[in-house]
Parts: C-alpha cells; structure tokens; sequence
C-alpha cells in the first residue's frame, strides 16, 4: 500500500509529531507513507501516484474546501480519511461565533471522506451528534515518539514543588488562569515554570509580574529534557481535542492536573487529576490544599498506561486501514 497524508500545517507542532511517529510506526514491508504539503487555500490537489489511501491532516475551513472538494473528484475511486486534529464542543464555545456557518462547514467538508477520525472519544461523541453518522467515524487518540519520556527517572523532588505548564501560549491554553491562580496563593513552596513561546507571551509575563514563583524557559527544543525538569504537569485548557502534553506526562511517569475540557476528561479518566473549577480561583484552592504526596504515587501505572496508548494508537490505524482495504470502495456522498 502507498497512503499519502495531506498536511497543511508547517510547524513542528503535534500535528506532524504525530505523523513522524505515525509513518514509523506503520511502515513495514510494501507499505509506504508518503508526506506530502500543501498550502492551505491551494486550490487543487497535488497528483498522488499509485495511492491505496490517502488522509487529509487539513484543517476543515472554508479556504480549503476548493482543495478538499477537487481531492475527491479527483481520486473519487480511493479510501479517503480526514483526521480531526482541531475542532471540539468546548472549541465552538469559545471561538465561533456563527454556529449556523460553522455547522455547514463541517457537514460539507467531512461528507467528502469515507471515514472521518475523531482524536478523543470526548471529540467522537460531539461529532457523531453534529457531523458525522457512526459508521462513518472513528477514535484513533493519537501519539508521537515516548521513548525519550519513558527514559526519563521518576522526579525526586526538591525543596519546591515544580508545575510545568508547557504549548504555545495562546489563549486556548488557559495558561493566564495558572498564573492568576498561583498568584493569588499563599503557598511559597511551589512554582510554576513555563515552556513556550507564542502571541499570548507578553501578556502572561505582565500578568506574572515579579513574582519569583513563575518561571519562563522559552521554546523547548526538547519537551523530554523540560519535563525533567518538573514534579507535575498542568494542563488549564479551554479547549483542548485531545492533548498530547498528558500522554507524554503519563510515559515520564509524573502526574497531570488538567481542565475537564474536551479530549481532557478523558486524560482524568485514565488518571489524570482533575482542577474542577477551572478559574483562577478553582486554581488557587487547589495550590492551596497541595501536597506533592497525593500525586507522587502512581508512577509505574502511569506509564504503563502510556505503553498501552503506544500500542492502541498502531492496532487502530492498521486496523482501518486494512478494513478500508479489503472493502469494496464505493463511496456515496453523506446526506
């Protein structure tokens, strides 16, 4: 099988993390996985010799329907797979204004696809209420190399109790909820060092002041060597479709304290620590009531959940693949 993956995305972000780990995972004899990048609001589709698949890692806006549209004219005769790496409920809520445009977006983007992967089970239950019928979707969490997060020891803790917040700092990441959280705390022993970089950056340092408790690293060319670094790792967001930043925390053994947004409550249901309020104040409460000792234990479990990740992740992409293979493909455009 030759399977293309259509990326729209140039940055070194989860998205191509991901399919760095996902074409090694996945190649093995006659199978190939081809990259293949695209401008977003190209208008038509590169030519994808001999493909047996191909998926589109595009994001689902107006500017690239003309591109999703020609993609399916073109190759009307070949399994096609959109991977939702993007949009979530809690996405709606705090980004979209026109609901009606919004809706009519997505309809008509995924009816291009014969299957259409949702990234958390969270993100697959919305969209199978909204978007997308049942025998059309798929949950495939996904996952990027852990090797280096499993090499790492188990945090022996300081003086201090380290928080490591790390991703952009964007809005999304609620990252000004942490900082006004701690801010508002008594506690001393405890810090919160930031790993990112990104439009939000200047924001967030006005709003840290002085404090000594929040510490900004900068861009992290090795999340690993970061997460070292840190005794627990917390996760503000305001949205959030699945959330890698948790999975690698699971393979390093520390323990996640994040939002129930989105692809998050799944993260707590599979041990995570969930804030509850996720305000400033929720925050504070629980800086406050603190003690390393709760999250410390756990550490062999943590990672062994992420082992089972690693594996699901390569059972469930070889599994569709193989079921869109071996089915006669007719594709019939959803109602």
């Amino acid at each position: 099988m030759t399977i293309y993956h259509l990326v729209d995305d140039a940055g070194f972000g989860g998205v191509n993390r991901m399919l760095d780990h996902l074409t090694r995972a996945l190649g093995r004899e006659g199978e190939k996985h081809e990259l293949v990048r695209v401008k977003r609001g190209q208008l038509s589709p590169p030519r994808m010799e001999g493909a047996s698949h191909i998926i589109s890692h595009l994001s689902a806006c107006w500017k690239n329907m003309p591109l999703m549209t020609a993609l399916r004219a073109r190759y009307a005769e070949t399994p096609l797979i959109h991977v939702e790496h993007s949009y979530s409920e809690r996405f709606v809520m705090a980004r979209v204004d026109n609901r009606d445009r919004f809706d009519t977006l997505l309809s008509a983007a995924y009816a291009l696809f014969d299957k259409v992967i949702a990234v958390s089970a969270q993100q697959g239950q919305w969209l199978a209420r909204k978007y997308v019928s049942r025998s059309r979707l798929a949950v495939i969490e996904p996952c990027v190399a852990l090797d280096d997060f499993f090499a790492l020891p188990d945090r022996i803790s300081g003086r201090k109790t380290v928080i490591g917040a790390m991703g952009r700092f964007d809005a999304q990441k609620g990252f000004d909820i942490l900082i006004e959280g701690l801010r508002k705390s008594r506690r001393q022993d405890i810090e919160v060092h930031f790993y990112g970089q990104g439009s939000e950056e200047r924001r967030l340092r006005k709003l840290a002041g002085n404090d000594p408790r929040i510490v900004f690293h900068g861009y992290a060319a090795s999340p690993a060597a970061a997460m070292a670094s840190c005794d627990v790792i917390a996760m503000p967001s305001r949205f959030e479709p699945y959330g890698l930043v948790a999975l690698e925390a699971m393979a390093a053994g520390r323990p996640v304290i994040a939002s129930g947004a989105d692809g998050l409550a799944g993260h707590i249901e599979n041990g995570a620590a969930g804030v509850g309020d996720n305000t400033p104040d929720g925050w504070t409460r629980l800086f406050d009531e603190f003690d390393i000792n709760d999250f410390r234990r756990g550490a062999v479990s943590r990672r062994k959940r992420a082992k089972e990740a690693e594996q699901k992740f390569a059972d469930r992409w070889l599994r569709l693949l193989g079921d869109l293979t071996e089915q006669p493909h007719q594709f019939q455009m959803a109602a």
